[in-house]
This record gives structure tokens, C-alpha cells and sequence, in this order.
């Protein structure tokens, strides 16, 4: 089940347990997996930020000045991949997966925040998380792996 692979601090994990009205899990296993992932390589990017004082670089701290730039190549691939996916599903959508999957909001908290309708956040994650799964390539889009895309006009 997807949830298992979810931390339990996550948004997602709750959303991946919950069934809709059809008895099916309301997150499919690709969108879960694709927002955890998103989530790791957020966490492991360090783009978290700060919310205490740095006491690097001062005097007597036997640091020199960080310029930022002390990221190791591990982290700097994380945040391109991060960069990458956001890219990906675009300006509409990145914000609430950001909000869901990296800083851990709910989407009650989302959508008071964002002064949107009530369930609103929670349909956009659903579809941010599609487009997402689609960049990972855990899912593929309508028509591949069987023909082809299909089209409404004759073939020339």
C-alpha cells in the first residue's frame, strides 16, 4: 500500500489512507510516491528555511563565513531535481504541492491561507500530484504504450 511508504508526519499519509466514494484510495499509488519524493529530495536539497539565528562565521566560532555555496554535490542534485519538478507541473500547481508535500501544511491550512473554497486545495494537490507522478515517469500520459497518441483526423 502506498501509505506505508509515506512518512507518517505527511499530509500525504493521511490522504493516501482515506477512500473515495468508489472504495478506491483516493491518492493512486504513482501520486503518493511522486510527493514523497518530492519531499525527500526538498529535505535532502536543505531548501528549508531557517528559522533561528546562523552563528556561523562569527567571530570565536572557528568558522569562516559561509557563503551558501557549501552545499555538496548530493544536495545541489536535489535541488535541481526539485527545480526540475516544478518546472514540470508548472506555476499553478507548484505552490500547493510545496505547501503539502515540503512544509507538511494540511490543505485545510492551504486553502484559509490561500483564501480558497473549502476542498479546493485538495483537488489541486490531486492534480498537481498526477503531473507530478508523469514527470517521475511513474505514470504515462493518455495514448502511450499502446499505439501511440490517437487523433480525430484522417491519416494523411
Amino acid at each position: 500500500m502506498a501509505a506505508r511508504s509515506i512518512s507518517d508526519e505527511s499530509p500525504l499519509a493521511r490522504l493516501a489512507t482515506r477512500r473515495g466514494t468508489d472504495g478506491q484510495p483516493w491518492l493512486t499509488a504513482p501520486e503518493a510516491e511522486a510527493g514523497e519524493r518530492l519531499r525527500r529530495d526538498w529535505t535532502r536539497g536543505a531548501m528549508m528555511p531557517r528559522v533561528t539565528q546562523s552563528w556561523d562565521g562569527l567571530p570565536g566560532s572557528g568558522r569562516s563565513r559561509s557563503s551558501g555555496n557549501d552545499l555538496g554535490d548530493a544536495a545541489l542534485d536535489c535541488r535541481k531535481r526539485v527545480g526540475a519538478a516544478l518546472t514540470a507541473v508548472g506555476p499553478e500547481l507548484s505552490g500547493v504541492l510545496v505547501d503539502v508535500c515540503c512544509f507538511l501544511k494540511g490543505t485545510e491550512q492551504v486553502e484559509r491561507e490561500r483564501q480558497w473554497p473549502v476542498r479546493s486545495a485538495k483537488l489541486m494537490l490531486k492534480a498537481g500530484l498526477g503531473a507530478l507522478a508523469r514527470h517521475y515517469g511513474l505514470i504515462h500520459q493518455a495514448g502511450e504504450g499502446r499505439g501511440g497518441l490517437r487523433g480525430w483526423t484522417a491519416e494523411p
